[in-house]
């Protein structure tokens, strides 16, 4: 068997088939000009990988399938009984070959059996001779000589939860929205080792004294530090280099899910895994695992959803639909004509409150007061996508005022923090509506009255806060993997 791509590891596979509860296929996806009638198709689910269907060398007409076997698989030792009750049924010789021994064991038998997509190259499978295979280990030595690895670069955006918010992580409903004014960006590039280049800022290895380490450390954390102990670089010989203009103070868990959702962006090229082997909704949850389970962050699937998608995203997470697919319903809205978004946030976010609280205890223990806010917010976040799709701005600035009036009561004041508070009351004194786009340290507002823009922003800096207008991120206007920010 041939495999151009020099990223094919069998220990890989190994992996794989070890993690699966059944036998195993590697599959490819095929290329321009090549026919499926030349190979054996299969048809896999993208949410277990499950291959539903292996036809043979089948006509154009009885599937839309472009995924190819490539005639390596792996057969656990308790199935081997089938390879005898396959021959004894087909005692032609043309009959028992192993592409009709995979079809009359996935498609009659219901055998479960998974499928691995490797990268491109199987395209010349039982058509080459010697000098073909001679022709391309010519041409990839010289690639690994004169041409260097070109790095791979993407970004993710932080979020501002518009409505709904904290009810993402009780089966309620949200939109939420991607804006480009903070980002980071994971650059990724092939290395003989494993390579975390620090950030010179963000990550500074050289201190003046411990008084300079201390109050860097307060105040930046140590990111890479957190990541570094992510298994999502285990498998690969890379270099990987942070950027990012993230407020590590006040946005530390919008940074992490962006370094996170940036990096499997760079692996998914890396790899040549599309959209199809890994669908959005699937890819979101992909990310809060990795969360989860590899950095041990307590966390909801708002920010991965917004991750994924960009844009302007309403989000359902209703009990019901995690249950049945593991995943919420997630609509991508309309982001033409939008209003003019600001941001404040704290200089110093000592006093941002402990949000959470023990409300989801609470929740959970079937509070009536916690329930039916829950409920609420859902409403609210209908209501606001109805407002939002009529341009209705003064409705949806009374629904966000709505939304932190009903978080405050649940939560407490305490909780909010002072800071928090003494924001939104600033912004009240304008006309403006604010409510908290996330965890805390920072609130969102919509002017409805412009003329009181400067004003307001002058009033905000004089407190000792930083103001900002929102620039969204709208990935349909997008025309290159890697948007700049205006």
């Amino acid at each position: 068997m041939l495999c151009a791509d020099q990223n094919f590891d069998i220990a890989q596979v190994i992996r794989f088939f070890r993690s699966k509860p059944g036998e195993l296929a590697i599959y490819y996806e095929l290329e321009e000009g090549e026919k499926a009638s030349s190979r054996g198709i299969v048809e896999v689910c993208p949410d277990t990988h499950r291959i539903n269907r292996f036809l043979e060398k089948p006509e154009e007409e009885l599937t839309d399938s472009e995924l190819a076997s490539v005639v390596f698989y792996c057969l656990q030792g308790s199935s081997l009984c089938y390879l005898s009750e396959f021959l004894s049924l087909n005692p032609q010789a043309q009959d028992r070959s192993f592409g009709h021994f995979w079809e009359w064991l996935i498609n009659e038998k219901q055998l479960p059996v998974f499928g691995m997509k490797l990268p491109t190259g199987f395209q010349l499978i039982g058509q080459v001779g010697l000098s073909d295979y001679t022709k391309w280990l010519t041409h990839y030595s010289a690639k690994q000589v004169d041409q260097p690895a070109r790095p791979i670069i993407r970004r993710s955006y932080a979020r501002v939860g518009l409505m709904g918010n904290p009810s993402d992580g009780f089966n309620g409903k949200t939109i939420a929205m991607s804006i480009s004014n903070f980002w980071a960006e994971v650059t990724l590039v092939e290395s003989e080792t494993l390579v975390l280049l620090p950030h010179p800022l963000n990550d500074p290895t050289e201190f003046g004294s411990l008084q300079d380490l201390f109050c860097i450390s307060r105040k930046e954390g140590f990111v890479l530090n957190t990541v570094q102990d992510a298994t999502l670089f285990t498998q690969v010989t890379i270099k990987v280099r942070l950027d990012t203009n993230i407020t590590l103070c006040v946005f530390l868990a919008f940074l992490l899910v962006a370094i996170v959702s940036a990096t499997l962006k760079c692996l998914m090229k890396f790899y040549n895994i599309t959209e199809g082997d890994l669908p959005k909704p699937v890819r979101a949850n992909f990310i809060l695992n990795v969360e989860t389970d590899e950095l041990s962050i307590t966390a909801g699937l708002q920010d991965r959803v917004v991750q994924v998608y960009e844009g302007l995203v309403y989000m359902d997470f209703s009990k019901q639909l995690m249950e049945e697919r593991g995943y919420g319903e997630y609509i991508p809205m309309d982001m033409s004509d939008l209003p003019t978004f600001w941001l404040a946030y704290l200089s110093d976010p000592s006093d941002s409150g402990r949000i959470h609280s023990n409300v989801r205890q609470r929740w959970l223990s079937g509070e009536p007061l916690v329930v039916e806010a829950m409920k609420s917010f859902a409403q609210l976040t209908d209501e606001a996508r109805a407002a939002l799709e009529g341009k209705d701005w003064p409705l949806l600035a009374r629904l966000m005022d709505r939304n932190f009036e009903l978080r405050r009561s649940v939560y407490t004041d305490e909780c909010l923090g002072p800071g928090n508070l003494r924001m939104v009351q600033l912004a009240k004194q304008f006309g403006a509506a604010a409510k908290l786009p996330g965890s805390g340290g920072a609130v969102l507002g919509l002017s409805v009255d412009q003329q009181r823009m400067v004003e307001m922003r002058q009033a905000f800096q004089e407190a000792g806060f930083v103001f900002c207008v929102i620039v969204p991120h709208n990935p349909s206007a997008s025309h290159h993997d890697l948007p700049r920010v205006p």
